[in-house]
C-alpha cells in the first residue's frame, strides 16, 4: 500500500484527498514504527542491513554507505531509518537539555518552526553564480538596494505581526558594505528591539573582507568583521553560499564563489566567537550524487571540529530565471528531494536538527519530508525573494497552515526562536504590540 502511495505522489493529476489519504498513512506508518522496523531491517538479508545495524548502534556511517544510500531504490528502508534517527536525535537533545523522559519522548515527535521575515535589503550582485535568478547587475532593470528606513519599516512591520527573527542576505553589492549593514543593523535593534538578526553568508562576509579596513589602512580579517558586526546587533549567521562543495561544479556553475575551505573557515571563526550558525547543499545544479554525500561529510568533519552548526538545510534548485536546464541540467525528482533529506539525517550526526525548507520543496513534500528525518519546517518565510524568483510557488505561509501541515503528518508543531528555545521561554518572544 505505501508503494500505492508513493506512486499517486508521482503522478499528475491525482485528486488532492488521495494525496492527503496517502501523506497521512506514511505519516502514521512511519512514525509509530521506525525503530521495529529498523531493528527488523538489521537481522534481515536485506542489502541495506549492514547500514541499519549501524544506525541501530549509533555507529557513524561512512562516506560510502551514504553513497549506496543517496541511490538506493529502498525510498521506505531509507526512510525509516532516517526517521527513527530524528526520533532518537531529539529524545538525546531533551535528555541533554535536562527534560523528564516524558518530555523528551514529546520532543521526539516534535516538529519546530518559527515566526521569521526574510529581508533581502539589495539584489545587485557582482558575482557569477548560473543558478541564480535574484541578482541584477549595477543599473540593470529590477535592480533595487533598499535605504536603512525601508528595511526597518519591514522589519517593524514583520514584529507586529509576531516575526522572533529576521533571515538577512543579499547580493554582492559594492554600494553595501559593512557600514551599510551595521547601520542597519543598529537601526533594527534600536527601532525593534527584541528581534533576533540572523544575517550574512560565508560568502558576504568574505565579499565584506575585500573592502574593510581598520583604522591603520589594513585589512579585517574575519573575525574583526565578525565583532563589528556583533557590536552592531548580529545574533547568528545562516547558511547559505555552501551550494555544491565539490570544486568541479563550483568550477561550472559559480566560478568566483569562494571554495569550500574559506566557506568551513568562516563559520569556524564565526563559532569561536559564539555565533551559532547554519549549513546548507543546494542540489539540482549539475552534480552527482555522490558529491551531495561528499559535501556532507565535509560538514561532518567541521561541525565535529568546531560544533557550532544548529541545523542543516538540503536545499533544491529552482530554474525560472536561469538556463540550467537548457544546458542539460536534470532536476530532482520528489524520491531524489526525500533521499537527501533521509540521508542528511543519517550523515550528519552531530547536526541537532534537519530542516524542510518548504518554499523549496513544496508544502506537501515538505510535510512527508518530516517522515524521513527533518524536525524542522522552518517558518513564515515572510517576503522571500530568492527562490521566488526561480520559480517558487508562495513567499510565504500563516502560522495556521505550518500547524495543519505538522499535525496532518501526526507530529506535534511547536514553535521556536532562532535558537531552538521554545518560544514561551524565549527571550525574542513578542510581549505585546511593538
Amino acid at each position: 500500500m505505501t508503494g500505492d502511495c508513493f506512486a499517486l505522489l508521482a503522478m499528475t493529476g491525482v485528486p488532492a484527498l488521495a494525496i492527503t489519504q496517502c501523506i497521512i498513512y506514511i505519516s502514521v506508518f512511519f512514525n509509530s514504527s521506525s525503530k521495529t522496523f529498523t531493528e527488523n531491517l538489521a537481522s534481515s538479508n536485506h542489502e541495506l542491513s549492514d547500514i541499519a545495524a549501524k544506525v541501530l548502534s549509533s555507529e557513524r556511517i561512512s562516506v560510502e554507505d551514504g553513497t549506496r544510500l543517496i541511490t538506493t531504490p529502498y525510498l521506505i528502508e531509507l526512510g525509516q531509518m532516517a526517521n527513527y534517527a530524528r526520533q532518537r536525535k531529539a529524545y538525546e537533545v531533551a535528555k541533554r537539555q535536562g527534560l523528564s523522559v516524558a518530555e523528551a519522548e514529546q520532543r521526539s515527535q516534535t516538529v519546530w518552526w518559527n515566526t521569521n521575515l526574510h529581508l533581502n535589503p539589495t539584489n545587485v550582485c557582482i558575482g557569477t553564480c548560473d543558478f541564480c535568478s535574484f541578482a541584477r547587475r549595477p543599473g540593470e532593470e529590477g535592480a533595487y538596494t533598499m535605504s536603512i528606513a525601508e528595511a526597518v519599516d519591514r522589519v517593524h512591520i514583520a514584529r507586529s505581526e509576531g516575526a522572533t527573527e529576521v533571515h538577512i542576505v543579499g547580493g554582492l553589492n559594492p554600494k553595501t558594505l559593512i557600514q551599510y549593514y551595521s547601520e542597519l543593523i543598529e537601526a533594527i535593534k534600536r527601532e525593534v528591539p527584541g528581534i533576533h538578526v540572523k544575517a550574512f553568508t560565508a560568502v558576504e562576509i568574505e565579499f565584506f573582507s575585500q573592502f574593510a579596513r581598520k583604522d591603520d589602512g589594513s585589512k579585517m580579517n574575519y573575525a574583526e568583521i565578525f565583532s563589528a558586526l556583533m557590536a552592531a546587533g548580529l545574533d547568528s549567521m545562516p547558511g547559505g553560499g555552501a551550494e555544491i562543495f565539490s570544486r568541479a561544479v563550483r568550477d561550472e556553475m559559480c566560478p568566483d564563489k569562494i571554495p569550500a575551505e574559506t566557506w568551513v573557515e568562516i563559520h569556524r571563526v564565526a563559532h569561536s566567537l559564539g555565533l551559532r550558525t547554519n549549513a546548507t547543499m543546494l542540489a539540482g545544479i549539475g552534480e552527482e550524487p555522490h558529491e551531495r554525500v561528499e559535501h556532507m561529510d565535509v560538514l561532518r568533519r567541521a561541525q565535529d571540529s568546531s560544533g557550532g552548526f544548529q541545523t542543516f538545510i538540503p536545499l533544491v534548485c529552482h530554474y525560472e530565471g536561469n538556463d540550467l536546464l537548457a544546458r542539460g541540467v536534470k532536476p530532482l525528482t520528489g524520491v531524489d528531494q526525500l533521499r537527501n533529506i533521509a540521508v542528511s539525517r543519517l550523515m550528519l550526526d552531530n547536526f541537532d536538527n534537519i530542516k524542510a525548507y518548504w518554499i523549496q520543496l513544496g508544502e506537501k513534500l515538505a510535510q512527508i519530508a518530516l517522515s524521513f528525518g527533518a524536525n524542522d519546517l522552518d517558518g513564515t518565510v515572510k517576503a522571500e525573494r530568492i527562490t521566488y524568483a526561480a520559480g517558487a510557488q508562495k513567499r510565504s505561509l500563516t502560522e495556521d497552515t505550518l500547524i495543519n501541515i505538522i499535525k496532518g503528518a501526526r507530529l506535534i508543531p511547536r514553535e521556536r526562536d532562532t535558537l531552538y528555545n521554545p518560544i514561551e521561554s524565549s527571550p525574542y518572544r513578542v510581549l505585546a504590540a511593538v
